[in-house]
């Protein structure tokens, strides 16, 4: 594929527990070129944060990584520690889940927006406050001078979620990380962090990962689509394609649960049955087939590889709905 700018393959992450290695993903694959913006969609407990922090190297001391994670040439597992800090925050920024824990309660907004300002380049303390100045206002956050003197608790949720943003701009990475971003947003101000998002994008030209379980959030803002079941991928595709046609189980069974706005009757949603297995007790053969409803005895013997299903389309299904 061309213009790759990130390619991981066969991403394996673990994590010691007592003495035991914990499964969390089997394996994960999934590129980004430059400036695009792919979505990885499941339920909590899929693996998709996590394979995003083993992109960062921030799994902790307990985590495990195997695989491939190519950026620029090099594979970010094979790099050290001080190797990763050139590229977390400078190259690659994430914007975490829940934006008011992410900030330091007791320092000022602007002491950890200038402290990121001035780690990720040389300038002197005025060119970083007139940087951070400059950040905020990118992000639209008003009177953005005052701002820096704020601390995290006299902002509301969408305000530190955009100051999260300008941290995460600060260095002016190739790619950013959006995991969950609206979350605990109310729905006015999770409209107004997309949009924001979305124009980032397309002014500065930087590649984006958005982690969401919201179908709706992927439809309006991705142009790609893994979607992620027990630590592996189980379906990959242009997002107007998967929507049209999901091939696996999976998916259409996450499709069916949302509500729709043109339906006339009050149909009952339709969920998905049970739950997301743990990491220490995966069933047998296909990680999803407890809870399919095509599900067959060799179902039960093996778990499908990521096959091609369509024109740019592949699914982990023995028995995949294509439609020509």
């Amino acid at each position: 594929m061309s213009n790759e700018l990130l390619t991981v393959r066969d991403l394996k992450v673990d994590f010691v527990k007592d003495g035991k290695l914990i499964n969390a993903i089997l394996k994960v694959d999934f590129s980004l070129r430059e400036k695009e913006v792919i979505g990885l969609v499941g339920e909590s407990g899929c693996g998709k944060s996590v394979s995003c922090m083993a992109v960062l190297g921030i799994l902790g001391e307990t985590g495990r990584t195997g695989g491939n994670i190519m950026f620029e040439n090099k594979n970010l597992l094979e790099l050290s520690e001080n190797e990763m800090r050139k590229i977390r925050g400078k190259k690659i920024s994430m914007i975490f889940q829940d934006p008011v824990a992410s900030l330091n309660p007791v320092k000022k907004i602007g002491t950890q927006l200038i402290e990121i300002i001035q780690t990720h380049s040389r300038c002197s303390k005025k060119e970083a406050i007139d940087r951070a100045v400059s950040l905020l206002e990118q992000v639209g956050i008003a009177n953005p001078r005052i701002r820096l003197k704020d601390y995290p608790h006299l902002l509301s949720g969408g305000l530190c979620q955009r100051v999260m943003i300008a941290m995460a701009l600060a260095g002016d990475p190739d790619i950013l990380i959006a995991d969950e971003p609206t979350t605990a947003l109310d729905v006015t101000v999770q409209a107004q962090i997309l949009n924001l998002l979305r124009k980032l994008n397309k002014e500065r030209g930087m590649a984006t990962i958005l982690i969401t379980h919201d179908l709706g959030v992927i439809a309006e803002n991705v142009e790609r689509v893994y979607v992620l079941y027990a630590g592996l991928v189980v379906e990959e595709a242009p997002v107007n394609i998967l929507f049209k046609n999901p091939a696996h189980p999976y998916t259409a069974g996450l499709m069916k649960s949302l509500p729709k706005m043109t339906d006339e009757t009050d149909k009952p949603l339709i969920p998905i049955e049970g739950v997301v297995p743990s990491p220490t007790n995966r069933p047998k053969g296909c990680c999803f087939q407890p809870r399919c409803p095509k599900s067959t005895e060799e179902c039960m013997k093996s778990q499908p590889e990521l096959r091609q299903v369509g024109n740019d389309h592949k699914a982990a299904c023995f028995y995949p709905e294509i439609q020509e």
